[in-house]
């Protein structure tokens, strides 16, 4: 790969969490007169939405940033803005700043003065060859996404939705490749640039798909100040649960009612090898696992291993029932993550969201807990792949 020159902000620094002013200056082609928002947080997690008057295609923001935080642009106001409605991504930082934007294009924004917005041309830069690849291939499945989710609406038969989700699955294992050597790119980029608050940001949305040591390791070697912006005390949250379920950790003892109205709790099953699949019944990849992970229950099963499903299905559960059945997998216990929405869209705590405690983000994603309660494997999201996870239990059950 071409050699990057060195980030000017790889030596950033934040002065503690003072607050200091904002200008960003804009021009928006296409448009004469209306409205342009703002919306961004600062490092205490407080958010805020603002709005400028366009007068003859220009408009200004002030306001006050506590240190460099990401930003949303966008020419609809956010309360009625749909699913695709047309927005930029803006790193802003307290300082003087200018955008330059094309109304119906607003991706393609141009803003400068900040220094965290350099850096992300950078990174793009290095995504770019990867990114033109991929980009006919999120479109179309874009475009399939958007005739399914109208096919839902119109009430199609499940035959006709069944038929959809098969094709967005068959684009969505083209997108896979591209998607990965997207993530080897920002997994570099936080490696070489620990200093730039863009690794702050891309480590905050990759965390959950990296192991233990690695995400420990990026951790580490940032800077102090960015620990303690809002996405770095994110960060931390997230890898206290990605280490509370990863090998070495002791498993978290939950109870819940299971799939059949009967209590069920870890506790009832040590002294065997329990393989926790967390998964749900809208998610492609899990199902298509589910007959492996039943050629693995019939091999195992009189050796002293057990599966316990938990289910991301909390606002489904009719949708949940009938995938188990569908899937003949209600052959071992099945229990819900027991995610509340409402409370978490109020930043409420769950009474016991089984999902925070093993640092679950992705699914599928499975726990292999030995006899003594312990973690010895995972799975999935932030750990192995099945084929290691095969290697495990073949290895632990070849050697009783």
């Amino acid at each position: 790969m071409k050699q990057i020159p060195m980030l000017i902000a790889a030596s950033l620094v934040i002065t503690g969490a003072q607050a200091q002013s904002f200008t960003l200056n804009g021009t928006v082609e296409g448009l004469s007169k209306g409205f342009a928002y703002l919306n961004y947080s600062n490092n205490k997690g407080d958010h805020k939405t603002d709005s400028a008057a366009i007068q003859n295609g220009r408009f200004t923001f002030t306001g006050q940033l506590d240190g460099p935080t990401v930003g949303h642009f966008s020419l609809e106001n956010p309360k009625f803005m749909s699913y695709d409605a047309d927005y930029a991504t803006l790193f802003i930082e307290p300082a003087k700043m200018s955008l330059t934007a094309k109304k119906g294009a607003l991706r393609n924004v141009k803003l400068t003065g900040s220094r965290p917005q350099n850096d992300m041309a950078v990174l793009e830069a290095r995504r770019k060859s990867v990114n033109d690849q991929l980009m006919p291939l999120s479109d179309e499945y874009n475009k399939l996404n958007n005739a399914y989710i109208e096919a839902r609406r119109a009430k199609k038969d499940s035959a006709t939705l069944a038929g959809m989700i098969h094709q967005l699955d068959e684009v969505k294992e083209k997108m896979d490749p591209y998607y990965e050597q997207i993530d080897a790119i920002d997994k570099k980029f936080i490696d070489e640039h620990p200093a730039s608050f863009v690794s702050v940001y891309l480590l905050r949305f990759r965390i959950g798909n990296m192991q233990l040591r690695e995400a420990e390791t990026a951790w580490k070697k940032m800077p102090p100040a960015l620990q303690q912006t809002g996405f770095g005390k994110e960060i931390k949250k997230e890898l206290d649960g990605l280490r509370g379920g990863s090998p070495g950790s002791v498993a978290h003892v939950f109870t819940k009612q299971d799939i059949n109205g009967q209590t069920l709790s870890l506790s009832d099953y040590k002294g065997k090898y329990v393989l926790i699949d967390f998964w749900a019944s809208w998610c492609g990849p899990c199902r298509k696992g589910n007959p492996h992970l039943k050629k693995l229950y019939a091999q195992y099963k009189d050796k002293g291993f057990e599966i316990i499903g938990i289910s991301d299905d909390d606002g489904k559960p009719e949708a949940w029932k009938k995938a188990v059945e569908q899937d003949g997998i209600g052959i071992w216990k099945h229990v819900l993550r027991g995610l509340d929405m409402k409370k978490r869209e109020k930043n409420e705590p769950n009474p016991e969201d089984i999902s925070d405690y093993y640092g679950i983000h992705s699914l599928p994603t499975k726990i292999l807990i030995g006899p003594d309660g312990m973690i010895v494997g995972r799975y999935g999201g932030g750990g192995e792949d099945d084929d290691a996870m095969d290697k495990k239990l073949a290895e632990v059950f070849g050697k009783m």
